[in-house]
């Protein structure tokens, strides 16, 4: 009991630890991202709930000695704890609708936009880039009806570069670029997991400018929890400021 701060302080940097690992360990070139998914699933909230529950013990024991420093250091370990469990309350309070099982959005469901250079040896890639057809199409129109090609009046060599800017900006991997034919191939990744997605651009010249596709596929996962169809918007947000 004596050093019950010190142990919950060495239990909160442990826990502190291990969650970076989980988040990150992918980036870290530790694992594939689908790894740190499953270590988040299963040990994140345990993780979060060890450390809420020893904080508190510690806040506990030291108050009720009158020792105000260690209680709190036992009041922040305890806090520590709860943003770890903020996702598990936020969702039990506020239950979010399940996002549609799909994870290839694109602006054209009726002509998407094909890879040419990327294909079904990308790593840690278990899904494929052939279309789901009409299916996948009529659950992408129920899901994110906004989903729609982009009209610019720029001619599709400027549309085209700045397409090729705004890809940059988002911290896009370019992967590969067809400036003859106004398209280009690329990989993003999300902050968390390292997920990768991988897109391809099209701009089709257009009699009044120019139209941009894109198309978005995660890797892995039946659901892409709406990351393809959030990209599109932002980047067609981002396309169109000055």
């Amino acid at each position: 009991m004596k050093h019950t701060g010190k142990i919950a302080m060495l239990i909160a940097v442990a826990g502190l630890i291990c969650v970076t690992l989980i988040l990150f360990g992918a980036r870290l070139g530790l694992w594939q991202p689908i790894v740190g998914f499953g270590l988040y699933r299963t040990y994140f909230n345990a993780i979060g709930a060890g450390i809420f529950s020893v904080g508190l013990f510690a806040l506990a024991i030291h108050f009720g000695r009158g020792e105000k420093g260690w209680a709190a250091v036992g009041g922040v370990v305890a806090l520590l704890g709860l943003v770890f469990l903020f996702p598990l309350i936020s969702s039990t309070v506020n239950p979010q609708p399940r996002a549609a099982p799909i994870h290839d959005i694109t602006t054209d469901t009726a002509n998407p936009p094909a890879f040419e250079v990327l294909d079904e040896t990308r790593a840690g890639a278990r899904n494929t880039l052939e279309y789901g057809g009409a299916e996948v199409a009529d659950q992408q129109a129920t899901a994110y009806p906004d989903i729609a090609p982009l009209q610019t009046p720029l001619t599709a060599n400027a549309a085209f570069e700045r397409a090729l800017e705004v890809a940059g900006k988002m911290g896009w991997e370019i992967v590969a670029t067809a400036p003859s034919r106004h398209r280009f191939e690329a990989t993003a990744r999300t902050s968390v997991f390292y997920f990768a997605d991988d897109i391809v651009v099209a701009v089709i010249p257009a009699e009044d400018g120019s139209r941009v596709d894109m198309r978005g596929v995660s890797r892995v996962g039946g659901s892409d929890q709406g990351v393809n169809a959030d990209r599109i918007r932002t980047f067609q947000q981002q396309f169109q400021k000055d």
